[in-house]
């Protein structure tokens, strides 16, 4: 009870000592509780600031408790009007805050002027994708590029994914194979998994997208710099297309169970197809490496591989032999 009050164990134990023995000096109190003066001398100092106890008339510099029935009561008192006053500062605060998300969200729209808006720098990303989820009801769907996540990403994530999972919102996100290399990255997807989200793989992905509620979409304003600038749209056209786009991609992505990839009919794997076709489409090494989130040593390697699998000595032959064999199919669109 005299902890709601504002006292600590000694106070309390110096007021009692004080009730149980009106005349006892500090000296006195402080060797029935085995306390150092001082402390007692502390406590004493505070009773009087809560008018519990009153400096003596007849023995000055000791003081003497006043009455529990009139002391505990004003201090009582005392208590509930600050607890009012509190309240009422509160009250004040919401009423300010509720004004001022109005005021901001007017601003935004004002801002907006289109269906689309542009975000500059990763806190105002962050700040976005955190007021996006919060305000998701029914699904949110990903795709994760980029390969292994940055600890700060998934840090800053994983509050936002456990909200939402737990007011029911289905999760859906296409991350690439290759995070499978990176174990914390792989943790987060399995966690999330555990979760209840929906998690698939793929060997390539378009850009970083996020869509909530098939109503507004973010998409990094330069793919390859996502941390500088954003574009949020609410355009339907656009998010639409968006949608129908993670669809057709979610369709052919491998599920979270798949730990080893297997090979296709030719004994490629998802990994080996994806640098085929990006090396057709005229990629290089570098830009390979970026689009399937692995080195532009993992990158040479396999095209190495492939070469020596298919007798190829050099990367033209590659693209060569591998159309002739029918391993390149220049109907598969680019991702």
């Amino acid at each position: 009870m005299f902890d709601l009050l504002g006292l600590d164990d000694i106070a309390q134990a110096v007021y009692e000592e004080m009730l149980k023995d009106p005349e006892a000096s500090t000296d006195a109190i402080a060797w029935r509780l085995d306390r150092p003066a001082s402390q007692v001398q502390n406590a004493m100092t505070e009773l009087n600031r809560l008018s519990l106890i009153r400096p003596s008339w007849q023995d000055p510099g000791e003081y003497r408790a006043v009455e529990p029935e009139v002391g505990l009561k004003l201090l009582l008192s005392t208590q509930e009007a600050e607890l009012h006053r509190r309240q009422e500062e509160f009250e004040t605060a919401r009423v300010k805050l509720e004004g001022l998300a109005a005021e901001y969200a007017e601003l935004s729209r004002s801002r907006q002027g289109t269906d689309t808006e542009r975000l500059d720098g990763i806190d105002a990303i962050r700040l976005r994708i955190e007021a996006l989820a919060a305000g998701c009801s029914s699904e949110i769907i990903a795709f994760v590029p980029g390969g292994a996540q940055s600890r700060a990403n998934m840090e800053a994530s994983r509050p936002l994914d456990e909200s939402a999972l737990a007011r029911g919102v289905r999760m859906r996100s296409v991350y690439l194979e290759s995070i499978g290399n990176d174990r914390a990255t792989m943790e987060y997807a399995r966690w999330l998994g555990d979760s209840g989200a929906h998690i698939r793989f793929a060997a390539v992905l378009p850009p970083r997208m996020v869509i909530y509620d098939r109503e507004v979409a973010i998409v990094p304003d330069d793919p390859d710099a996502t941390h500088r600038g954003a574009l949020v749209t609410r355009s339907k056209g656009v998010v639409s297309a968006l949608c129908e786009l993670f669809e057709q991609v979610w369709s052919t992505a491998r599920p979270l169970d798949y730990v080893q990839w297997p090979g296709d009919d030719d004994g490629l794997t998802l990994q080996e197809q994806a640098v085929l076709d990006l090396l057709a489409q005229g990629n290089a090494d570098d830009q390979i490496s970026r689009r399937l989130g692995i080195s532009v040593r993992t990158t040479r390697r396999i095209t190495a591989g492939l070469a020596h699998r298919l007798g190829a000595k050099s990367r033209f032959q590659t693209g060569a032999l591998a159309a002739l064999r029918g391993w390149v199919d220049p109907q598969r669109p680019a991702v």
